[in-house]
């Protein structure tokens, strides 16, 4: 049976003007948020939940953290936009902190993360041919099964969800997608001499958090320098703190030669992201082939500063690392007959709701939601449960308490 929740007088005018508005392209949970602090939201009737979605890991230093919004505020009424047509006094500081705080030698800043994601593709490509030496307009990029890098036109070419590219045809040429979590795979599409990067999430996130076998990452790494291909980590979701570590990929000591951020990167405030590379990769691009009008605002850079510093200074990676064991420990000793799978690193962990009974994912979420707890179905029967890294012991206790009584009403 489909659970219904009844919107308040308060909520349903909001989200009927949204509906009427508003392309329909989402389907949210029935719920208008007006506020929000630390790791929690309020509605417009006042109720607080725990946001156990962050933005979908945009929000890691917690809504509103004090430090992040005081650094807003001071540059918003310093300047805000210059483009690159100039210099401006944030910038040049915001290249030199992350080029150092990541160990690479350039960055390309951009806005958002599928943005940073396309920049990671040219990059690659034209580093394929005047690097590599691959044939101009031949050059091969591989990718992965139920991977999610975004929603452009190009990264829908090679997404194998069709609700991403059914009826948007055409699609980009270049791109052999391949099973995720398969070596031997792997090794066979390397053996193309016209394959110039290849572009994984180290988690999938948006797929319900699959994390590979251990040693995947570190093997495919391998197998890419034997290739003299490049390595491109897409840590837009799993980055900055979220699995326990800065990036997932340093759960097995790779550098991948293009990392790709964002969402995190400014704290949940405003489209922050970034790519990374040796000049080796960095400098094929010249000016005028690539930017941004936002890219590397004043704005942007100071913020991006602040959201980098709170992340390390506060320990929330250590405290995302000691959390998500908590969590996931918290979870198998519940035994719901309805959870098929937990899965996850640090504080990026999804269950999977057992096949024989796939609508009650979105069930749930609408119980845990009256219960006080925000979380969101992705792909039918999978449910992220991925909230600030800020969260406490205690506040963490409570979810699982209410993650216990919503599966108890499911019974």
């Amino acid at each position: 049976m489909q659970m219904t929740t009844a919107e308040s007088q308060t909520s349903l005018p909001f989200i009927e003007l949204e509906s009427q508005f508003s392309a329909h392209n989402y389907h949210p949970l029935p719920v208008v948020l007006s506020r929000g602090q630390g790791v929690y939201v309020w509605d417009v009737d006042g109720k607080k939940y725990y946001d156990f979605l962050s933005g979908y890991s945009a929000l890691n230093q917690g809504h509103c953290h004090p430090k992040i919004i005081s650094t807003l505020i001071q540059q918003a009424q310093r300047l805000t936009l210059t483009s690159r047509a100039f210099h401006n006094d944030q910038y040049a500081e915001y290249a030199r902190f992350i080029t150092s705080f990541f160990g690479y030698d350039k960055v390309l800043p951009m806005n958002t993360g599928v943005e940073a994601v396309e920049t990671s593709i040219k990059l690659a490509r034209r580093w394929g041919y005047d690097v590599k030496g691959i044939q101009e307009n031949k050059a091969r990029i591989i990718v992965f099964e139920n991977n999610f890098h975004g929603r452009t036109s190009t990264v829908i070419s090679f997404s194998s969800d069709p609700s991403a590219y059914t009826g948007f045809g055409p699609y980009m040429p270049g791109f052999d997608l391949i099973p995720y979590n398969d070596l031997s795979a792997l090794a066979k599409a390397l053996q193309n001499k016209d394959v110039a990067a290849v572009l994984m999430e180290p988690i999938q996130g948006e797929a319900g958090v699959v994390v590979p076998e251990t040693g995947y990452l570190s093997k495919a790494y391998e197998y890419c320098k034997q290739a003299n291909v490049l390595f491109i980590g897409d840590e837009i979701q799993t980055g900055l703190g979220r699995t326990g570590k800065m990036l997932a990929c340093d759960h097995e000591n790779v550098r991948p030669d293009i990392l790709i951020l964002g969402k995190a990167l400014s704290g949940g405030v405003l489209p922050i992201s970034a790519v990374l590379a040796d000049d080796e990769i960095m400098l094929t691009i010249k000016p005028g082939e690539h930017g941004s009008t936002y890219a590397g605002s004043p704005l942007a850079s100071a913020l991006a500063i602040t959201a980098l510093t709170v992340l390390k200074n506060e320990n929330m990676t250590e405290n995302a690392a000691l959390m998500g064991n908590y969590f996931r420990e918290g979870l198998e000793s519940l035994k719901s007959p309805f959870i098929e799978t937990i899965r996850g690193k640090g504080l990026l962990n999804a269950v999977v709701i057992h096949q024989n009974h796939p609508e009650l994912a979105w069930d749930l979420c609408l119980i845990l939601k009256e219960n006080g707890l925000l979380a969101k179905p992705t792909h039918g029967n999978k449910i992220r449960f991925a909230p600030p890294l800020i969260i406490s012991k205690i506040q963490m206790d409570e979810c699982l308490e209410i993650i216990e009584d919503s599966l108890a009403v499911l019974k």
